[in-house]
């Protein structure tokens, strides 16, 4: 039996990247107009900043639920459908607020994205007249 030589398949844009990786050379950033480039700046320190925000208060729920129970030893004792409250708090409440914080990330971002007249704060909302 004959052993043909094993081909890698890739897009040309992976051969470029691997490429780029092999050399050590960094990879070219994008060629954008002034004032393009300022303003992916100016949407990247937004988004960063919600990031930030939203892993604090991830950090804050992960760390701060166990200790929150562990101050409240009392939930122990307490039961619905015969679980403990505090077996309840750790398997169920993190989900729904991991969710909110998700959603609030994601329409921050977008809000950060979008187009908006000059000197508008995005993370200010607009008086309603």
């Amino acid at each position: 039996m004959r052993h043909q030589r094993r081909v890698a398949v890739t897009s040309p844009q992976t051969r470029v990247a691997l490429a780029g990786r092999r050399t050590g050379a960094p990879a070219a950033p994008p060629h954008l107009a002034p004032a393009d480039a300022e303003r992916a700046r100016r949407i990247h320190h937004v988004q960063l900043r919600y990031a930030l925000v939203v892993l604090g208060l991830l950090a804050a729920l992960l760390l701060g639920l166990p200790l929150l129970l562990a101050g409240l030893p009392g939930l122990d004792d307490v039961r619905v459908a015969g679980v403990p409250v505090s077996w309840i708090a750790v398997a169920v409440l993190p989900y729904p607020l991991l969710v909110l914080l998700a959603s609030w990330q994601l329409r921050s971002a977008e809000r950060a994205e979008r187009p908006r007249a000059e000197g508008h704060q995005p993370h200010r909302r607009r008086a309603r007249p």
